[in-house]
C-alpha cells in the first residue's frame, strides 16, 4: 500500500495510533481479498468482496477526523468531568452512534 492509497486520517495521527489504523485498513483489505460467500457463487462472491471495500473506505473517510480522548479519568464531578465526557461522545465513531440510538 503506497502512501497515496492511505486514509488522510492515518497520515494526520500520532505515529502509534496512525499504525493501528493503517494495520486495521490493510487487514480489512487482507479479509476482503480471501473472501468467500456463503453460498459459494463467483458473482455473489465479487459483489461482497467489492462491498467490503467500499464500506471500509467510506467509513474510514467518515471518520477521519475522529479523534480519541485522554485515556486519564478525571474525578466524576467537576468541569474536567464534563469536558472529558463531551470528548468522548464527539469521538465516538459514526457506526458506534447510531447503535447507542437503537439500544
Amino acid at each position: 500500500m503506497t502512501l497515496t492509497n492511505v486514509p488522510d486520517a492515518a497520515r494526520n495521527m500520532q505515529p502509534v495510533a496512525r499504525q493501528e489504523v493503517l494495520g486495521l485498513y490493510r487487514k480489512i483489505f487482507r479479509i476482503a481479498k480471501k473472501w468467500q460467500s456463503a453460498s459459494g457463487q463467483m458473482d455473489e462472491t465479487i459483489q461482497e468482496k467489492q462491498y467490503i471495500i467500499n464500506e471500509a473506505k467510506t467509513l474510514f473517510q467518515k471518520n477521519k477526523n475522529v479523534h480519541l480522548p485522554p485515556m486519564g479519568l478525571a474525578q466524576q464531578q467537576g468541569r474536567a468531568f464534563r469536558h472529558q465526557e463531551k470528548l468522548r461522545k464527539l469521538s465516538k465513531p459514526v457506526y458506534l452512534k447510531s447503535y447507542d440510538e437503537v439500544s
